[in-house]
C-alpha cells in the first residue's frame, strides 16, 4: 500500500518533470501531468514511482525513487532534492540507478509484484483510497535479460516481458526485459 501524505512539496512534481525534460532536451512547450503509478518497497524505506507527462504530442515516462538520504554512489542519477512538509527533505533519483526500484520492476516483469494501491492520509486523520490515474500490467513471458526503463512512450520497445502503462486516452511500454 503506497501512502500519500496530504503535504506541500517543493518542487512540485510538474516542476520536477518539466525541469528534467528541459535538461534532457526532450520536447518543447508546456508539460501536462498525466499521472503516475507506484510500487511498494518491501522494506518500506524507498518510494518508487513512475510519472507520465505529455509535452506536445509526446508522452514521457520518468521513473523515480524518493529517499530520506542520498543513494551512495548514485550522484549522477540524482534528479533533484525535494522539500516535503510531512517527510522532510527527499532525494529524488532516476529509478534505473536505484537497486530498490530495479528489484521492484524486475519482480513486476516476472509477475511477482503488482502496482501499489494508493491511500491518501489526510491531516485530519482520515484515510481515502484512490484509483491510480495510471495502471500498469505485465505482458509477455519473462526472459533473462537486461531491464530497460523507457522514457519516450511513443518509441517501439521489444522484450520478452513488458510493463504496459494505461491511462485515460493512451498506453505505452514503461519497462521491458529480455
Amino acid at each position: 500500500m503506497a501512502v500519500i501524505h496530504q503535504a506541500t512539496i517543493s518542487p512540485t512534481k510538474l516542476e520536477l518533470v518539466t525541469d528534467w525534460l528541459d535538461g534532457a532536451g526532450l520536447g518543447a512547450g508546456p508539460v501536462e501531468m498525466i499521472g503516475g503509478y507506484r510500487f511498494d518497497d518491501p522494506a518500506g524505506e524507498v518510494g518508487v514511482e513512475g510519472l507520465l507527462a505529455r509535452r506536445g504530442d509526446q508522452v514521457f515516462h520518468l521513473p523515480l525513487t524518493y529517499r530520506a538520504a542520498p543513494l551512495p554512489g548514485a550522484e549522477e542519477a540524482l534528479v533533484c532534492t525535494m522539500d516535503h512538509s510531512t517527510l522532510g527533505k527527499r532525494w529524488i533519483h532516476h529509478a534505473a540507478a536505484d537497486p530498490v526500484a530495479v528489484a521492484c520492476f524486475t519482480r513486476a516483469l516476472a509477475g511477482e509484484q503488482e502496482q501499489a494501491e494508493l491511500e491518501v492520509h489526510r491531516a485530519d486523520g482520515t484515510v481515502d483510497h484512490l484509483e491510480p490515474p495510471v495502471r500498469v500490467r505485465r505482458a509477455g513471458a519473462r526472459l533473462a535479460g537486461e531491464l530497460r526503463l523507457t522514457t519516450d512512450l511513443g518509441m517501439p520497445v521489444t522484450g520478452g516481458a513488458t510493463l504496459v502503462a494505461s491511462w485515460d486516452g493512451g498506453e505505452g511500454v514503461v519497462a521491458a526485459q529480455g
